[in-house]
């Protein structure tokens, strides 16, 4: 009898255990490069490229990519959002207001972009620990690598992909993916 209301009691509680540590994308409240609070909760029903940025980076000509994907996908539910961040050389030095004026000036960008954040180590921000955590998304861990990794967010707030610095914006896995 005992053992039988133990199973009982497991296949209770482990199930909601698990739902009660799983945390959705839209839950995320972060802070936009003007110093607003930005919620992904508006971001519902579209797809999302979260993309950690830096100004003084080989990849950086990426913005350009970056923001002609964004114009032509914006309307169909589809928004790239850019974290600034200093983790990787140090090519990310300066303040928002910098990096703002530095992405607007040299390459247009239009997409949101975010405060500045640490993508990895002690100060990890809470949706990149999130982002590389199986625990906590559900489907993979990864880790952060370098700057210009992208990480695709399905329409209903699940981690779909992840892809490193070296996939251009215009790479026929992220088309393909846009136009699913």
């Amino acid at each position: 009898m005992k053992t039988i209301f133990l199973k009982i009691l497991l296949l209770i509680f482990i199930p909601m255990m698990t739902i009660a540590q799983s945390q959705s994308f839209y839950d995320f409240k972060v802070t936009d490069i003007d110093g607003k609070e930005f919620s992904f909760e508006q971001l519902k029903g579209k797809k999302v490229m979260v993309v950690n940025v830096a100004s003084k980076c080989g990849y950086t000509p990426q913005y350009e990519g970056l923001e002609e994907l964004y114009l032509q996908y914006k309307d169909k539910d589809f928004v790239i959002i850019g974290f600034p961040a200093n983790n990787f050389g140090k090519q990310e030095p300066g303040t928002d207001a910098e990096i703002k004026e530095f992405c607007t000036l040299n390459y247009g960008v239009t997409f949101p972009m975010m405060s500045k954040i640490s993508v990895v180590g002690s100060d990890m921000d809470p949706l990149y620990k999130w982002l590389t955590t199986k625990d906590l998304n559900g489907v993979s861990s990864s880790e952060v690598k370098w700057n210009f990794q992208k990480y695709l967010i399905s329409e209903d707030g699940k981690l779909d992909k992840v892809l490193y610095s070296k996939t251009k914006p215009d790479d026929k896995e992220i088309i393909d993916w846009l136009q699913q």
